[in-house]
């Protein structure tokens, strides 16, 4: 075997070693927080995705349901990730079904639902628990760090470039309103480190 060949392989391996740990990824890169150290499925095609790819971005983190009295955020969540997605911003939809049966739908239900409605951009990820006993691993850190749990669907939590959970915002809170936008600039001026 060749040099470079070896080095081909070696670099494939490593590739494919996130798929073959899991869900929870530890130590997935050496620059990623061990809050982003995670792989979910992608909504669309339930491909493993890496959140250490949203390291350095400044992140909010928000729990969805497609039937729901606060389900018309999508609007202003696919609205603030089109104004702040060149300087860095990113919104991660996690569809949960943990309030009222507001989620009964398969993956492929939702991401029809969320691009024929809302024409949604941002990523999403497939259904998982994000509250109770058993939350997806992302939630339970989110939940750990801010001491508060998702009450309802369209829970947020704002994350800095650097991987820290800066704040919470219940569902009441829309995505637009200033408390989150004027959060989003301050974070987006700051330099990750």
């Amino acid at each position: 075997m060749t040099r470079k060949t070896y080095h081909k392989v070696l670099g494939q391996l490593f590739t494919l070693l996130p798929l073959l740990l899991g869900t929870e990824v530890v130590n997935a890169a050496p620059t990623c927080s061990t809050l982003l150290s995670h792989t979910f499925l992608r909504l669309q095609d339930e491909a493993p995705q890496n959140l250490c790819q949203y390291q350095g971005k400044v992140i909010l983190v928000v729990n969805t349901a497609s039937y729901c009295g606060f389900t018309s955020q999508y609007e202003g969540l696919e609205k603030i990730y089109a104004k702040y997605k060149d300087r860095g911003f990113v919104v991660l939809g996690f569809p949960s079904n943990d309030f009222g049966q507001q989620e009964p739908g398969s993956n492929k239900e939702i991401a029809e639902f969320c691009k024929n409605t809302y024409d949604v951009k941002f990523p999403m990820f497939a259904k998982s628990v994000v509250s109770g006993s058993n939350p997806n691993p992302l939630f339970k850190m989110l939940i750990t760090k801010t001491g508060t749990t998702p009450k309802w669907n369209f829970y947020k939590y704002l994350i800095d470039r650097n991987g820290n959970v800066v704040d919470s915002f219940g569902s009441v809170t829309k995505p637009t309103s200033s408390s989150i936008t004027s959060e989003i600039e301050k974070l987006l001026e700051e330099k990750a480190q």
